[in-house]
């Protein structure tokens, strides 16, 4: 394992270090690793590593979302609250219901396979929206009204829904009895629940780094590891009672930052520093997980259902910013920011075919086929879009 680090770490550099000089997101360049080093590529890393490929990307997701609440000032959140608690449900669900009404017209599925697809494909992907947004925020872009904080906010929910609405069909083609009005009630309570558990986390660590003097990087290493357990514990309780493990970390980041705000800011710098290896960690990881075999096997028909469902997430969109003060480019903005897919597809997308759902190998066909599409363009569009649809706050 420790070869494949090594490999990753230097290339990964020199993939960042290359595609930030043409002018792209260093991320693209190490997504396009991962998929050359990967299983599906050159298969250049070890075995044991891909093993724990999840575990090693959960890791690197929790340190930019610890990241990324630390860098949301209460402030900020009542300014884009309502519309954020909008952006976080409604592009992900019509796009999931516009996904599914595709695949019975252009894959012949049931709704009920449509439904599976459409809520595997509907999940933003916060491993490639989150860097950016906090990038946006450190050079003042868009922060004038709030819109990375408002996209940061809503792409960490938007993932709740997506991933419940997808267990619910998943359970409805299995003929497990599944009631509806019940499921969709344990989006909110699990919302509720991963803010709770995050607060008290937080709460518990102020008081401690105010009892005891504790060096800045173990106070790093202390949040890191008590977040890790937040999303262990949010998987043991997975069959009794959903909680939005990664929602909870931000909220440990969100309290520090409140409760102590010198203190949010000096541990903000430190995972700044952790995130130049969690970043390559993550991004070629993810790549390494695509399979451009499978991914070509959905061909014109695979695209043309993910370009339905993006029509269907901007519609969206547009309804969730309807009677904001926000413009029409800023609108046009957090389209493209939701666009990328990556994380959730790469994490759920093969599980309709492990459970022998019968359109299982088209699903994960179109699952790979989005990530290969929506990453990288989204990626791209984002970085190059922020400077020309939003106003650098002075």
């Amino acid at each position: 394992m420790a070869t494949s680090f090594g490999i990753i770490i230097m290339l990964g550099l020199l993939a960042n270090l290359i595609f930030t000089k043409i002018k792209l997101p260093g991320l693209l360049g190490m997504l396009i690793l991962g998929v050359i080093l990967g299983p599906y590529g050159f298969n250049l890393l070890e075995p044991s590593l891909l093993n724990a490929s999840a575990d090693f990307r959960k890791i690197a997701l929790i340190i930019i979302l610890l990241r990324a609440g630390i860098g949301i000032s209460r402030e900020d959140l009542n300014k884009v609250g309502k519309t954020a608690i909008k952006m976080s449900c409604i592009p992900g669900i019509v796009e999931g219901f516009f996904i599914a009404f595709a695949s019975i017209k252009f894959l012949g599925f049931t709704f009920i396979q449509g439904g599976i697809l459409g809520f595997i494909l509907a999940a933003v992907s916060p491993a490639v929206v989150v860097p950016q947004m906090l990038n946006f925020m450190d050079r003042k872009i868009g922060t004038n009204k709030g819109i990375p904080t408002l996209i940061l906010a809503g792409a960490s929910i938007d993932d709740v829904f997506a991933i419940t609405i997808f267990s619910t069909f998943l359970g409805l083609y299995s003929g497990s009895q599944v009631n509806i009005g019940i499921k969709l009630l344990e989006i909110p309570i699990s919302i509720i629940l991963g803010i709770v558990a995050g607060a008290i986390i937080g709460f518990i660590m102020v008081k401690m780094f105010k009892k005891h003097h504790i060096r800045d990087t173990k106070k790093v290493l202390l949040i890191i590891g008590a977040s890790i357990l937040l999303t262990a514990i949010e998987n043991l309780l997975k069959n009794k009672i959903e909680i939005a493990g990664l929602l909870g970390v931000m909220t440990i980041g969100f309290i520090i930052l409140e409760k102590m705000p010198e203190v949010g800011r000096r541990l903000s710098l430190k995972l700044n520093k952790i995130w130049i290896f969690a970043e390559i960690l993550l991004f070629v990881l993810v790549g390494a997980q695509v399979n451009i075999g499978v991914a070509l096997n959905a061909g014109a028909v695979g695209i043309l259902v993910i370009s339905i469902g993006l029509v269907g997430r901007s519609l969206g969109v547009l309804i969730s910013v309807m009677g904001t003060d926000l413009n029409w480019k800023e609108r046009l903005f957090c389209i493209i920011a939701y666009i990328p897919k990556a994380t959730v597809q790469a994490a759920i997308g093969a599980i309709p075919l492990s459970l022998g759902v019968a359109s299982g190998e088209v699903i994960l066909a179109i699952a790979v086929l989005s990530i290969l599409i929506t990453a990288p363009i989204g990626a791209v569009a984002i970085s190059s879009s922020s400077t020309k649809l939003l106003e650098m706050d002075k």
